[in-house]
């Protein structure tokens, strides 16, 4: 806009203008300006884009659990056949060109039993409390929102099941379906959940809700169901009626990128991070060192364990007391004694106020007390992992 005349100020301080302003163009919003919740970091998700996976890029055990792409991990019953996890990289298209360069993929076995009624296969993220109990989210009121969105494809059509569950207190599940997603190609699924009254968050480091989406979900699941509703979290009401073309197709594949929850009644763009800043988000479940023959730590002999005692810096913080895996390691003292262990080191303190933690080796023979030792791995592709996950 610009003013045809001059303003002019007046005895009292105000201003009038002596004609019209001439609008000599228009101005048009490019995209939706959240007016909840803050505009940066507005995403509770870590690591929604699948970008950091500590663990491994591909599992192909038949355990469950977090493998792979962090902060997503999978869990199962009645399966005939090993279900993969992988991350996978994109190449083209969309959401690609949106900056996605990478997915969580689930890939089938052959599940040659069928699909059971008490069969499933369920996909979780899980949101640490306090992080939604300072979301700005008023959880209790039916009339404040959170915002789920995400991108998916899958290799074979069908109308999938999601559901929201809280772990305080009564535990409450809010059910939802993505409608029928056409196979092979990449739908964005946006779902818009309101709070509850009888919905409880607690302001820690616990698990204060799961997000779960499922290829396959059996009918002892689904019965008591009532989609888009908050009730009590039961076994028969994780999610709608079961489709079994997913599960009893071999091969078939079930992808996510994308994640995110936002407070709000609208999906926003998706909020991009840096692969450092996933990364040390991550490193706050999640953290793996190596430990090889290039890559030593230091520690003292404790002869009443037959242990080097070991103080391990860490990237970051840790949310809770942590587990620890780590085998095929050795101890070497300062003479060059060799002494070898495939027993599970022992966490002996660890503080969340410090970014270390110091460990129990086990020795897999005598230990000169307060002796010098190196601590090293004898093989093996783990190396030390330290995994505080809700």
């Amino acid at each position: 806009t610009h003013n045809t005349e001059r303003m002019r100020i007046r005895g009292d301080g105000r201003v009038s203008i002596a004609s019209s302003l001439a609008v000599t163009g228009v101005t048009t919003a490019a995209a939706f300006i959240p007016s909840k919740g803050q505009l940066s970091n507005r995403n509770i998700v870590i690591n929604g884009a699948m970008q950091v996976a500590q663990r491994a890029t591909s599992n192909t055990d038949a355990n469950q659990g977090y493998k792979t792409v962090d902060r997503f991990t999978v869990s199962w019953s009645g399966l005939d056949s090993v279900l993969e996890q992988h991350q996978v990289v994109l190449t083209s298209g969309t959401p690609y060109n949106l900056g996605f360069k990478y997915a969580w993929q689930l890939k089938n076995g052959d599940q040659t039993g069928g699909a059971g009624t008490s069969d499933y296969i369920q996909a979780e993220y899980r949101i640490e409390a306090r992080d939604l109990a300072q979301s700005g989210w008023d959880y209790v009121s039916s009339s404040s929102y959170i915002t789920l969105s995400f991108w998916m494809k899958t290799s074979v059509s069908q109308d999938y099941t999601i559901n929201l569950t809280t772990r305080d207190g009564t535990s409450r599940r809010y059910p939802m379906k993505t409608g029928t997603i056409a196979a092979d190609t990449w739908t964005k699924i946006t779902k818009t959940i309101p709070g509850d009254s009888n919905i409880t968050i607690d302001n820690d480091t616990g698990d204060g809700m799961a997000i779960m989406f499922y290829p396959y979900l059996g009918n002892n699941y689904v019965g008591s169901s009532s989609i888009n509703a908050w009730s009590n979290a039961i076994t028969g009401n994780f999610g709608g009626s079961p489709d079994t073309a997913w599960y009893t197709t071999n091969d078939a594949t079930f992808e996510v990128t994308g994640f995110q929850v936002e407070v709000g009644e609208h999906a926003t763009p998706f909020e991009h991070r840096s692969f450092a800043e996933d990364l040390r988000r991550c490193q706050r479940y999640f953290q793996r060192l190596p430990v090889s023959s290039d890559h030593v730590m230091w520690g003292f002999g404790r002869a009443e364990s037959n242990s080097a005692r070991v103080q391990v810096p860490l990237s970051v913080p840790l949310r809770a007391a942590p587990s620890i895996t780590c085998s095929n390691f050795r101890t070497v003292k300062y003479d060059g004694t060799m002494l070898q262990s495939t027993s599970t080191p022992t966490v002996f303190k660890w503080d969340d106020d410090f970014a270390s933690i110091i460990l129990d080796f086990p020795s897999g023979g005598t230990q000169s007390h307060n002796n010098v030792y190196i601590v090293t791995s004898d093989g093996g592709t783990t190396g030390l992992q330290i995994s505080s996950e809700l």
